[in-house]
């Protein structure tokens, strides 16, 4: 995960945290689910999910978008809010499951919860 909110990269293990625009360029989310539900947000995580499906060849996929640091917490979403998504290849359709987590902690502490619970529910599936 990278240390600056909004920041994208790539990693070894295929986790990748975007910006909203690349929320919007990669995965195909739309500007329009962003502006009305935010980012941290059920509408967003699903969005993302079947995006990363559709733009890859996966069969799985697990997408998660969160506050993990004082920077992003809003009224109503605060830091350890996180949403996360797991989408599944079923033939031509996508099953997608969502889960609300509130995790406690620092950032590095949110983060490692968050990572342990997204692929948990990635092998769950």
């Amino acid at each position: 995960m990278t240390d600056i909110a909004g920041s994208s990269q790539w990693f070894a293990e295929g986790f990748v945290t975007y910006s909203n625009e690349s929320k919007v360029r990669r995965l195909g989310v739309s500007r329009s689910v962003l502006r009305s539900d935010g980012a941290v947000s059920e509408a967003a995580v699903r969005a993302m999910a079947a995006g990363a499906l559709r733009r890859t060849g996966a069969q799985r996929a697990v997408a998660v978008t969160g506050i993990a640091g004082p920077g992003g917490a809003v009224p109503g979403k605060p830091v350890g809010t996180v949403w996360l998504g797991w989408a599944e290849r079923r033939g031509r359709a996508i099953r997608i499951a969502v889960q609300l987590k509130h995790f406690r902690g620092d950032r590095e502490a949110v983060r490692r919860k968050t990572v342990r619970a997204a692929l948990e529910g990635l092998l769950g599936m």
